[in-house]
């Protein structure tokens, strides 16, 4: 376990890797320039999994009641997102009322974002089979059976004591990269042109 990944830790897990044409390298030199300029980011994604106000908003909202920072814990993976890299140039919390996304910042070929404050490049260990999903239709099932086929990201619950199982688990997910997100957590994108 680690400061970041440790038991009663609220997390947001996400696969990572090209998007939108862009490499991951490139990605992660951009957010951190755009973190120097704006004080923060944006992270885009897209899926279901966590939408912005019935998944992250909720989720992180709880985490931070408990004083904890949320942390976007992302694994990089090899990716073939080739739509188009157009910038998102309004975004909401809400999906009603919107606003201009700052100048500094560029998010790409997204329909949401993750707001995030800090980025960096660490090595961790997550033990899917030692988490929980959060929230959702699927709040309380164990990481490990979640995490399959399509489904690339969650937000999770590390246990604080794990389900033992009669047999045994390989489930650990290497995090390389780890930002933390800040409010409002997760919000809608648009191109209204």
């Amino acid at each position: 376990m680690t400061t970041i990944i440790r038991p009663g830790a609220g997390i947001l897990y996400m696969k990572v890797g090209k998007h939108a044409q862009e490499s991951l390298a490139d990605i992660i030199k951009r957010k951190s320039e755009e973190i120097k300029k704006a004080g923060f980011s944006m992270w885009g994604y897209g899926g279901n999994t966590c939408h912005p106000t019935t998944m992250v908003q909720p989720f992180a909202e709880d985490v931070q009641k408990s004083g904890a920072p949320i942390f976007l814990c992302m694994q990089a993976m090899d990716s073939k997102h080739e739509a188009e890299p157009l910038r998102a140039h309004e975004y909401s919390v809400d999906g009603l009322n919107w606003q201009e996304v700052p100048k500094d910042i560029n998010v790409l070929g997204s329909r949401y974002a993750l707001m995030i404050k800090s980025l960096r490049e660490e090595d961790h260990v997550l033990k899917l089979h030692e988490t929980r999903v959060a929230v959702g239709p699927n709040a309380g099932r164990v990481g490990s059976r979640y995490i399959k086929g399509r489904v690339d990201k969650a937000c999770l619950l590390v246990d604080e004591k794990p389900e033992l199982a009669n047999q045994a688990e390989t489930s650990d997910i290497n995090i390389n990269l780890v930002a933390e997100l800040v409010d409002p957590y997760s919000v809608f994108l648009r191109d209204p042109r």
